[in-house]
Order: C-alpha cells, then sequence, then structure tokens
C-alpha cells in the first residue's frame, strides 16, 4: 500500500490544479466549469480505481476505494454528457459527489488507523469533503462564479490534504525499506 504513495500524490496535484484553475480565470463559462469538473472527476476516478487494484483485494479498505472510484467516474461522465446542465443541477451532482465520497474517506481513515500513521489526513478530507457537499446543498442559489469558488476552494484544500498523506506514505514506505534491508 506504502508503494502506491505516488497516485495518490497525483490525485492531490490534479485537485490542487483544478483549484487554481477555478481561482485564475474567474470568467470561465458554465460550460468550461463542467467540462474542468467532468476531466478532474474522471482522473480522480481512474487515479482511485488504480490506487484500489494495486492494494489488492486482500486489504481491508479495497472495495471503498473502488466505490469511491465509480463514483468519481459516474460523475464525471453524467457531467460530460450533458454539459449543458445548470448550474443549480451541476452544484447537486458536485455536492452529491462530494458527500459520498467523503463519507466513504472517511471511513477508509478509520479502518486504517491501525495499519498507518496520519489517517487524520484522509479523515480531515473526508470531513472537509462532506462539509463542501452541504454547504453546496443549503446554499444553492449561490451563482456561477461563487460555485466556481467554493469548488476551487474546496479542490484546491483537498489536493493539499491529499498530497501531505502522500508523502506521509512515502516516508512510512520508505522507513520500512530500510527496515527491510536492515534486517
Amino acid at each position: 500500500m506504502y508503494s502506491n504513495w505516488w497516485v495518490m500524490a497525483l490525485r492531490g496535484l490534479s485537485a490542487v490544479l483544478f483549484g487554481l484553475l477555478t481561482f485564475l480565470m474567474p470568467g470561465l463559462t458554465l460550460l468550461v466549469l463542467i467540462t474542468l469538473f467532468g476531466a478532474y472527476c474522471l482522473v480522480n476516478g481512474v487515479l482511485t480505481l488504480i490506487t484500489a487494484f494495486r492494494g489488492g483485494r486482500n486489504q481491508p479498505r479495497w472495495w471503498a476505494l473502488v466505490l469511491e472510484g465509480a463514483v468519481s467516474l459516474v460523475a464525471g461522465a453524467v457531467t460530460l454528457a450533458w454539459p449543458d446542465l445548470t448550474s443549480l443541477v451541476l452544484l447537486y451532482v458536485v455536492a452529491i459527489w462530494a458527500l459520498v465520497t467523503g463519507l466513504l474517506q472517511i471511513g477508509s481513515a478509520i479502518r486504517l488507523r491501525k495499519h498507518i500513521t496520519g489517517e487524520w489526513v484522509l479523515m480531515a478530507g473526508g470531513l472537509l469533503s462532506v462539509l463542501f457537499g452541504l454547504i453546496l446543498m443549503t446554499r444553492p442559489i449561490a451563482g456561477a462564479l461563487v460555485v466556481a469558488w467554493w469548488v476551487g476552494a474546496y479542490a484546491f484544500a483537498f489536493g493539499i490534504l491529499l498530497a501531505i498523506l502522500a508523502f506521509r506514505l512515502r516516508r512510512q514506505a520508505s522507513h520500512q525499506g530500510a527496515a527491510a534491508s536492515a534486517s
């Protein structure tokens, strides 16, 4: 599992880049925002599935990652298949995606707490996802620009948390490698 730290780092990088793009180009049309979000969900889904299947089915949390990856792929496909979605419909697609993936990440963090250190980062990412989804659902009249900023802020913060977790996993993998070679 620790050898897959780079996949987590790629997920974090893609989220940070997506977040930055939404802040640097606030005049994006809704169509571009929909396309960016759909592409991000597809990349995130593929990378999450890689993490799940490279870790092996013997790991107790592999099904949660498969489900998280599948939800991201479906959210991306739905978003890209109907680019004429209104900002309100997009808002609910993003909100539901954030809630479902956040809850799955919280579950993974709870199951991983005995296997890795720093699981709090995954828990924080999951809580951030759930909070983001709830905020979007309770403030649906925000408008396209505000939605873009919320999505950008969420993606940026979540990407940073994934990057922190990736480098913690990398450090743990190098410590295990050093311990194994010393034996």
